[in-house]
């Protein structure tokens, strides 16, 4: 059998440039790009796991991805799995290279050490006496990955696979009348934002609010669905000329156009002679208070009014100020997972230590006493 020994180092050195691996005396740390040559704001799929090695610690980690000008970073996934002695977590993120050449990605990573001794001692704090756990860290340094970005054709306009779609108001209208317009894009790639959706217009006043940007996260990716709402005003009949758009999809490494075709506005003057006004003189001016009689009636009925309803208004507001909302939503709550969403929708820091508790308890599985943490919350709120 014939041995290539220059492909086997060649596989060798891809294996290399697409996986970054850190052998750490008590984890492993694995990071790896779908691929390592993308278009300019083409996605690539970053794919980060962490894993214990050493089964006779208790360890956690510290993880995140070093941001940069050089890339646009998206988390769509991620998965900590926290259990003592064999803890994992697994990282899935969406990287844009926002700038051509070599790219690098960096981490930062830091091992916590610690025991069942200090993890018992820490959740064994309340609210009032919040103890913090007590670790050994370590900063690690694991090797960075690099991309070679690659330039886009000329003009490309928007990068990833995207259809557009365009809605009017109405194509008549009086003059100065405002015409409803939107104009939707839609797809997966980079954020298809354009920062001047329509040339300029002769004659022709736009309005325009800020993108409407909506994402749609999945492990399969995002979705973007980004809507330029705009009204236009003229004083006389128009057309809209047709929108070209170049664009590239990455994923076929193939430049495309999203078209829209030009539309006609017909725009009317309304009749002259329905605004004349034909009254030629206006009656002469006299001296009249009976106005005044009224004036005062009316004056008496508003602050009578108004005094009712500043009244009305500080009564309901005492009412409301001895009720708390809060209370009754705490008292319906059944178990740990249900108090925990109460607490965080809430956002008051007075119940800064019962959020610490129940977290500890839905997500790194200590024991917590339910009933006492929602007693003291009651308490709190009388």
């Amino acid at each position: 059998m014939n041995r290539n020994p220059g492909r086997n180092v060649l596989l060798f050195v891809c294996l290399f440039c697409l996986l970054g691996i850190l052998h750490a005396e008590d984890l492993q740390f694995k990071a790896t790009l779908d691929h390592t040559d993308p278009y300019l704001k083409a996605p690539v799929i970053l794919s980060v796991d962490i894993n214990q090695t050493n089964p006779d610690i208790v360890l956690l980690f510290q993880f995140d991805v070093v941001k940069s000008d050089a890339y646009l970073i998206k988390q769509i996934d991620a998965l900590h799995d926290d259990t003592m002695y064999h803890t994992h977590h697994h990282y899935l993120y969406r990287i844009y290279p926002l700038k051509t050449g070599p790219v690098t990605i960096d981490f930062n990573l830091v091992k916590r050490i610690t025991d069942e001794r200090k993890v018992a001692y820490s959740a064994s704090g309340d609210r009032d006496d919040f103890k913090k756990l007590e670790t050994k860290d370590i900063t690690l340094h694991p090797k960075p990955l690099t991309m070679h970005v690659k330039p886009l054709p000329e003009n490309t306009m928007l990068v990833g696979d995207f259809t557009i779609h365009r809605t009017l108001g109405r194509t008549k209208a009086q003059a100065y009348e405002p015409i409803p317009l939107k104009i939707i894009l839609r797809g997966r790639g980079y954020p298809p934002i354009v920062e001047r959706i329509l040339p300029k217009i002769e004659g022709v006043t736009v309005f325009s609010e800020k993108p409407d940007v909506k994402q749609t996260v999945s492990r399969g990716g995002i979705r973007y669905t980004v809507t330029y709402t705009l009204s236009l005003s003229a004083k006389k009949s128009f057309i809209l000329p047709a929108l070209s758009l170049q664009a590239f999809n990455p994923y076929k490494a193939k430049s495309y156009t999203l078209t829209l075709p030009a539309e006609h506005f017909t725009i009317t003057s309304p009749d002259t002679k329905s605004l004349v006004d034909r009254t030629d003189n206006p009656k002469p001016f006299r001296t009249d208070l009976s106005w005044l009689g009224s004036l005062l009636g009316y004056l008496a009925a508003f602050f009578a009014g108004y005094l009712t309803a500043l009244a009305w208004k500080w009564k309901r507001k005492v009412t409301k100020g001895t009720e708390e909302p809060l209370k009754e939503k705490v008292e319906a709550c059944k178990d740990d997972k249900a108090l925990f969403q109460v607490l965080m929708a809430a956002d008051d820091r007075r119940f800064k230590g019962a959020v610490a508790a129940l977290e500890r308890t839905l997500y790194k599985k200590e024991k917590s006493d339910f009933k006492t943490i929602k007693k003291e919350i009651l308490e709190q709120l009388q």
